[in-house]
C-alpha cells in the first residue's frame, strides 16, 4: 500500500488543480490578477503557519527552520513556482477564452519533463516513459478538440504565457528533487511560497497598490453585503487559498520527492479540462 501513497497523492493534487482553473476566472471577474494571487498565497502561509505551530511536536507536519546552505534552493524554488508560474497562469487564463485551453496547455509538462530532467537531474528516462507520454498528450488533446464544439482561443498571447508557465513549473520539480530529504513537505512548501509572496507584494505594490487602498474596502463591503459576484470571489480565493496552494503542493512536492521529475509530471494529463 506504502509505494501507493505517491500515486494517490499526485492525483489528488491534480484534481484540485484541475478546478483551480474555474475559482481564478471566477475571482478574476472582480479582482484584479496581483490582488487576487496575492490573497490566495497570502492566505495559503498563514494556513501552514497555523498548521506548523498546532503539530510542531509532529514529524510530518512542524515547521523547519533552513540551514543556510539550503536557503539559495529555497529562494529558487519560490522563484519558479509559485512567483512566476502563477503570474504567467493568471495572465495565460486572463487572455485565453476558455479556462478549458488554458488548462490544456498547462497541463503539457509532460513534453519538458524528460529533457530537464535528464540534463539537470540525469534522471533515467525510457523509451516507455517517452511512448506513453506521448500518447497520453496527443489522447488529452483530442479529447479537448473532439469535446469542444469551438476553438476560440483569444489573446494569442495567453498561448505563450501558458508554455512559459509550463517551463517554470518543470523547473520548479527539478529544484525540489536537489532539496534535501531531511525538510518537510510542508516546510519545503511553506518557505517557497513565503519567499514568493514577498516577491508579490513587491510586484503588487507596483501594478496595482495605489488603487488598492479604495478597492479592497469596496470589496470586503460587497462581501459582507452578500453581492453574488463578490461571494463567488472571495469563496474562490479561500479555495486557491487552501486546496490548491496548500493541499495540491504538499501532495505533489511528496510526490515528486518519492518517484522523481518524469513520473509526477506525467499525471498532468490526467488534469480534468
Amino acid at each position: 500500500m506504502k509505494r501507493w501513497l505517491p500515486y494517490m497523492a499526485v492525483c489528488i493534487a491534480m484534481l484540485c488543480w484541475s478546478v483551480s482553473g474555474i475559482a481564478i476566472k471566477n475571482a478574476l471577474v472582480v479582482l484584479p490578477p496581483f490582488t487576487m494571487i496575492v490573497m490566495r498565497f497570502s492566505l495559503a502561509i498563514m494556513v501552514m503557519l497555523l498548521v506548523g505551530i498546532l503539530f510542531r511536536h509532529n514529524a510530518t507536519l512542524r515547521l523547519q527552520l533552513l540551514k543556510k546552505k539550503d536557503i539559495p534552493l529555497f529562494l529558487l524554488a519560490g522563484f519558479f513556482q509559485p512567483f512566476l508560474y502563477y503570474l504567467l497562469e493568471t495572465f495565460a487564463y486572463d487572455a485565453l477564452t476558455s479556462p478549458t485551453i488554458a488548462e490544456t496547455l498547462l497541463s503539457t509538462s509532460p513534453l519538458l519533463s524528460p529533457f530537464f530532467a535528464a540534463l539537470l537531474l540525469r534522471e533515467k528516462v525510457t523509451k516507455n516513459n517517452i511512448l506513453g507520454i506521448i500518447i497520453s498528450t496527443i489522447g488529452m488533446v483530442l479529447l479537448v478538440l473532439v469535446g469542444s464544439g469551438h476553438f476560440a482561443i483569444g489573446n494569442p498571447w495567453g498561448i505563450v504565457f501558458a508554455f512559459a508557465a509550463v517551463s517554470t513549473a518543470v523547473l520548479y520539480t527539478v529544484v525540489l528533487r536537489r532539496i534535501p530529504q531531511t525538510y518537510s513537505d510542508l516546510t519545503i512548501v511553506f518557505w517557497a511560497q513565503l519567499c514568493s509572496l514577498v516577491l508579490f507584494y513587491l510586484v503588487w505594490g507596483v501594478a496595482e497598490g495605489s488603487a488598492m487602498r479604495e478597492f479592497i474596502p469596496l470589496f470586503v463591503d460587497q462581501v459582507v453585503a452578500m453581492e453574488s459576484t463578490a461571494i463567488t470571489a472571495f469563496l474562490s480565493v479561500v479555495y486557491l487559498g487552501l486546496f490548491a496552494s496548500v493541499v495540491a503542493f504538499v501532495l505533489f512536492c511528496y510526490t515528486v520527492r518519492q518517484i522523481g521529475v518524469t513520473q509526477t509530471n506525467a499525471f498532468n494529463n490526467i488534469r480534468p479540462v
